[in-house]
């Protein structure tokens, strides 16, 4: 065979490959887009949590009803969310949803809990939203075989590193505003109290399950 006739069927088989790696890209945009606008959504979601507690004044000789020995507050899934974002993507598809979301609350629009814009930066949350990223980074270099105690693993690290940093941040941004003790007391125990727990707790399920999305994306893209 000469090369007059291999040039058409390699110029074939090189096209094919071409389109099959836009083909292969643009997925990969519109699925990192999708979990971006999850995040997003998770954002405005409040899961009301109930749980029973040992009232403090149980052995006090104040009169106690049913609601003293129920503990409720309301939990935004959005740490959980970004775990499974994690999971399900891999390390480097979920920086980038997650950056895109981070961008676009400073930049574009107001998607975060309490608005966006630059100002956000002294908000006392921000701390916990530019801590996504370190968080989904750490986790996925942590979940490269998807064994039981990886996932337990990364998702330890990526809850614990999210609350720290949001803690640490908050704190700085309350010394700058010149707020006192009493207010961050108050606001680590209603951000980072038990909702560390919950968070831990959902994240772990959210990454089992992207386990599972993630297998059958690698399915699709190759």
């Amino acid at each position: 065979m000469n090369e007059e006739v291999l040039i058409p069927k390699m110029t074939r088989q090189q096209g094919k490959v071409t389109r099959k790696k836009i083909k292969i890209s643009f997925l990969n945009l519109v699925i990192v887009l999708f979990c971006t606008l999850l995040i997003v959504g998770a954002s405005f979601v409040n899961l009301d949590i109930r749980h029973y507690i040992i009232p403090a004044d149980l052995f006090t000789n104040k009169n106690l009803t049913g609601a003293d020995f129920v503990f409720r507050f309301f939990l935004i899934p959005q740490i959980p969310i970004v775990m499974f974002i994690c999971s399900f993507l891999g390390k480097r598809m979920a920086t980038t949803s997650v950056f895109l979301y981070i961008m676009a609350g400073l930049t574009i629009a107001p998607i975060f809990a309490l608005g966006g814009g630059i100002t956000y930066f002294f908000e006392y949350g921000c701390g916990y939203i530019l801590a996504y990223l370190p968080a989904v980074i750490i986790a996925g270099n942590l979940l490269n075989k998807y064994g039981f105690l990886d996932m337990i693993k990364a998702t330890l690290a990526g809850v614990l590193t999210i609350h720290l940093l949001g803690i640490l941040y908050m704190v700085v941004v309350a010394l700058v505003k010149q707020i006192g003790s009493e207010f961050i007391y108050g606001w680590i125990v209603s951000q980072s109290g038990l909702k560390i727990v919950y968070d831990i707790i959902l994240s772990f399920l959210l990454i089992m399950f992207g386990k599972y999305f993630n297998k059958a994306l690698k399915f699709v893209l190759e």
